[in-house]
C-alpha cells in the first residue's frame, strides 16, 4: 500500500503535462510560422516554457530534499510537478509570470516548504537550496545550445529570438536566486554555515528579501548593472544582445518596443 502511495505521489500531474503540451504546440507554431501572429505564438511558447522551468526549479528543491531525508515532500504533492501544489502558488507561478510580462525579468518565485528539521548535515541543506537555481542554469545551457554549438543553420529567426529571450529569463533568474539575500536560495546555501545567533537575527527579514531585490532593480543604475551582467553571461553563451532584445520585442507583441527585428513572414 505504501509503495502505491509513493508511486502516486511521484506521478507527473496532468496540469504539468498540459503546460508542456502548450509549450510543444506553440514552439512548433513559432518554428513553422504556422500561427497568424508570430508574436502571440512566441508569447505563449516563452510563457509556457518559463512556467515549465519554474516547476522544474521547485521540483529540484523537493527531489533533493526527499533524498536528504524529508519524506514529507511526496505527500505535499511537490514531486508531481503540479504548480498548483506549491505552498505559495501566487509567489511561485503568478508573480514570476507577471514580472516576465511587465519587464522581461526572470524573477524567482516562492518555494516549496521543506521540513528542514528532518534533514541532517549542512551540505545537504546547502544543496537543497542550490538545486533550484542550478535547474535555471541547466535550462539556460539547453536554450543557448544552438548558439554556442554554432548550430543555428536552419533554425527559424523567430524561434532563435524566442530561445534567446527565454535564455535571458533563465540567466536572470539564476543570478537573482544565487544572491545571498534572506528569502532567496543564495541565502539558503550559506545559512547552514552561519552561527545560530546570526540566523535568528536574519530570519524575520526573509519575507522581505525578494521585495528588497525587486525595489533595488527599480533603481536605474542597479538595473543597468544587473542587465550588463546578464548580457555578459549570454554573450559568453553565444547570444547577442540584439537577439534577446528581439525575442522580448516579439514576446510583447501588443506593444511597440522600439526594437527593429526582421522576422520573415510565412
Amino acid at each position: 500500500m505504501g509503495h502505491q502511495g509513493s508511486r502516486s505521489e511521484r506521478r507527473i500531474s496532468s496540469v504539468f503535462l498540459g503546460i508542456v503540451a502548450v509549450m510543444a504546440v506553440t514552439g512548433w507554431a513559432v518554428w513553422t510560422q504556422y500561427a497568424t501572429s508570430t508574436g502571440l505564438a512566441v508569447f505563449l511558447f516563452v510563457t509556457s516554457a518559463w512556467i515549465v522551468s519554474l516547476c522544474l526549479h521547485e521540483y529540484a528543491h523537493a527531489r533533493t530534499a526527499l533524498h536528504s531525508g524529508d519524506l514529507s515532500v511526496g505527500a505535499k504533492g511537490y514531486l508531481t510537478l503540479n504548480p498548483l501544489k506549491y505552498t505559495h502558488a501566487l509567489l511561485s507561478i503568478v508573480l514570476p509570470v507577471l514580472f516576465v510580462i511587465m519587464g522581461g525579468l526572470g524573477l524567482p518565485g516562492g518555494a516549496v516548504y521543506i521540513e528542514r528539521g528532518r534533514i541532517q548535515g549542512r551540505w545537504k541543506h546547502s544543496f537543497i537550496s542550490a538545486a533550484g537555481p542550478l535547474t535555471n542554469v541547466a535550462f539556460a545551457v539547453v536554450c543557448t545550445a544552438p548558439f554556442w554549438l554554432d548550430a543555428l543553420d536552419g533554425v527559424p529567426t523567430a524561434f532563435r529570438y524566442a530561445l534567446a529571450f527565454l535564455a535571458l529569463l533563465q540567466v536572470s533568474a539564476a543570478i537573482l536566486n544565487f544572491l545571498p539575500v534572506p528569502g532567496l536560495d543564495g541565502y539558503g546555501i550559506i545559512e547552514p554555515w552561519l552561527s545560530y545567533g546570526v540566523r535568528r537575527q536574519v530570519e524575520p527579514l526573509a519575507p522581505f528579501g525578494l521585495i528588497a531585490v525587486f525595489a533595488l532593480l527599480w533603481i536605474p543604475e542597479v538595473n543597468v548593472f544587473f542587465f550588463d551582467v546578464v548580457y555578459d553571461v549570454l554573450s559568453a553563451l553565444g547570444v547577442e544582445n540584439r537577439e534577446s532584445g528581439c525575442g522580448y520585442a516579439l514576446y510583447r507583441f501588443w506593444q511597440d518596443t522600439g526594437v527593429a527585428c526582421a522576422v520573415p513572414s510565412n
